[in-house]
């Protein structure tokens, strides 16, 4: 469902969610357990109250929901997948790109699958990243740096099997590579969230994009010195977004950093569903202005060209989405309407 501001139809792309399985049934020890508890307190810390889901519902959700929550009541009009598989702490993964899979298949102009590696995983994870592009086409992956396997709590983009995996990327046309540098999740450690590593490798493989999701928090100053000498490092708004309910004045001065520092080109929209409801994210988002000071002493706007272009214009220039075709593609879309 289309959102419109002054009469004009604002095409939205949801740049993060997942199709996630928390259940008790596939958590393999009690870590499974502290991360989805960790995810729901910051639905419950950050969220208007009547978008608050029961435990039990945040789990595990059907498709049911998830189709409707983000193309019927939430203004989206097309969400990419950016798969986490914890394996460590769920049986059968966390939100994998098998599950996600299933919806693309279903509702192939809604949604854009994403794949994911490790280094950890050595040849054989190099192979599976092949398989991806064969069997699903993916054009970007998601990378969990502060993911554990066994003894190792997490790895950096600039270890060298990360090299080579990139390299792999480069040589499989996989150009936007989709970072998780944020905030900690319960067990998860912070430190291994640090985005230090972004600088290198975005010099290095200048010919991929870099996007931070979260936009580096709480490290958003060492985030935007990076992003404004590498070109292309963009920045992700899911985990920042909410604060534009919760605490509109720190919103503001996020907003506005990264304007400055980025400028308006290089910063997507995300809900981090189902984490965040995008019917309140967008709507609270469309009507939000920067305050005057802010404004004066920046030098920035937030106008509504440049919300267009953070709610879908720009991520849609990295996945080659022509937004005036896509519409009319999704203009008889009965399967949710």
């Amino acid at each position: 469902m289309y959102i419109t501001k002054d009469g004009e139809e604002i095409f939205v792309i949801d740049g993060h969610v997942h199709y996630w399985d928390a259940s008790p049934e596939n958590q393999l020890n009690v870590h499974g357990e502290e991360f989805i508890n960790c995810f729901h307190d910051y639905q419950k810390n950050l969220s208007p109250k009547e978008y608050i889901w029961p435990r039990e519902k945040f789990l595990k959700y059907d498709k049911e929901t998830i189709v409707h929550d983000l193309f019927v009541s939430g203004y989206v009009d097309m969400a990419i997948f950016q798969p986490t598989y914890l394996t460590d702490f769920y049986k059968n993964g966390f939100n994998t790109v098998e599950r996600d899979a299933e919806l693309v298949r279903e509702y192939p102009n809604r949604f854009i699958v994403n794949g994911a590696f490790d280094p950890r995983d050595g040849e054989r994870g190099l192979e599976n990243l092949e398989y991806q592009v064969e069997t699903y086409g993916i054009k970007g992956v998601k990378l969990y740096t502060a993911e554990w396997r066994g003894d190792s709590k997490g790895y950096k983009l600039t270890d060298p099997m990360c090299y080579r995996y990139l390299e792999k990327c480069r040589e499989l046309g996989i150009k936007n590579i989709h970072v998780h540098k944020g905030p900690t999740i319960t067990p998860l450690n912070k430190d291994a969230f640090d985005v230090g590593d972004v600088d290198e490798v975005a010099s290095v493989f200048k010919d991929l994009n870099f996007i931070v999701e979260h936009v580096g928090l709480p490290r958003l100053e060492d985030f935007c010195w990076i992003a404004t000498q590498e070109s292309n490092v963009y920045g992700g708004l899911a985990v920042a977004l909410p604060f534009v309910h919760a605490r509109p004045r720190y919103f503001a001065e996020i907003i506005s950093e990264l304007l400055f520092w980025l400028d308006e080109n290089r910063i997507f929209f995300g809900s981090d569903y189902a984490i965040w409801h995008p019917k309140w994210l967008i709507e609270k988002f469309i009507e939000f202005e920067l305050p005057e000071d802010i404004k004066q002493e920046t030098g920035v706007d937030l106008t509504m060209d440049v919300k267009k272009k953070i709610l879908g214009e720009n991520i849609a220039r990295l996945y080659d989405i022509d937004i005036e075709a896509q519409k009319e593609k999704l203009r008889d879309d009965v399967l949710i309407s």
